[in-house]
């Protein structure tokens, strides 16, 4: 994939998330992308079939590339997650994510109690203890946040890890990796003492005990508090626009 393939594709990815290009629409020929963009009509080509990959476009000989309905898109697909965040319906697009985590984790936590053997309990631990440090290492140093957020991610793929369910695994890295990107905007540092730490815990406490159910309900409880903090999230963006 070429840079200028790969600019111009984003931009096109933008506006159409943005809705300058609605479901239906006819998008340029690939001589008028060519001209806008100043590339050749082969990467204007490549652009096009780049959004036809991703779900955003359908193309048919003759007729041009016309915009396919949102939820054909492929929200997994980095560049179309980036879109979407950065456009009007970001926290709605988070929450869908939000609840297919909900839905797939909390049965994770339970199957990871009855499952989790030595080097799994292991891992969660260190997991955990990384989120403690890097906590306290973000607490006056904002820079930390990214150390944060990573070990927070690795917590929750340790748990997926002890449920022993490969295909669990491959279900869950998507979402894992498109919630990365929203945990800017979802963080809670004045909360993360008080709530985030002891909720993980909680978590890694039913799991080393083997209580599956206590499992599934600590997940439970810490996935509807980053629920909550999104419908905050939410609520903030709709008063700064009101603003």
């Amino acid at each position: 994939m070429s840079r200028l393939h790969t600019g111009a594709m984003r931009v096109l990815i933008g506006e159409i998330a943005s809705g300058r290009w609605a479901e239906g629409d006819l998008l340029p020929r690939e001589l008028d992308l060519a001209e806008r963009f100043d590339v050749s009509r082969n990467v204007a080509r490549e652009c096009i079939r780049g959004l036809e990959e991703r779900g955003l476009v359908s193309v048919r000989h003759g007729s041009g590339a016309r915009v396919r309905p949102e939820h054909e898109w492929d929200r997994f697909d980095s560049d179309v997650l980036a879109a979407l965040l950065g456009g009007p319906h970001a926290a709605g697009v988070i929450a869908e994510y939000l609840e297919c985590r909900r839905i797939l984790e909390v049965e994770a936590a339970g199957l990871a109690a009855g499952r989790a053997g030595e080097e799994e309990l292991e891992l969660l631990s260190e997991a955990f203890e990384r989120m403690r440090l890097t906590a306290e290492g973000a607490r006056d140093n904002p820079a930390g946040e990214a150390l944060y957020r990573e070990s927070d991610v690795a917590f929750h793929r340790a748990v997926i890890r002890a449920a022993r369910n490969p295909v669990l695994g491959r279900m869950t890295e998507p979402i894992h990796r498109a919630l990365s990107e929203t945990f800017g905007a979802l963080a809670r540092p004045d909360m993360r003492f008080e709530r985030g730490l002891p909720e993980h815990e909680r978590i890694l406490a039913a799991v080393r005990a083997g209580d599956a159910e206590q499992a599934r309900e600590a997940m439970r409880a810490h996935l509807l508090t980053v629920e909550r903090h999104l419908r905050e999230y939410g609520e903030r963006g709709a008063d700064t626009e009101a603003a």
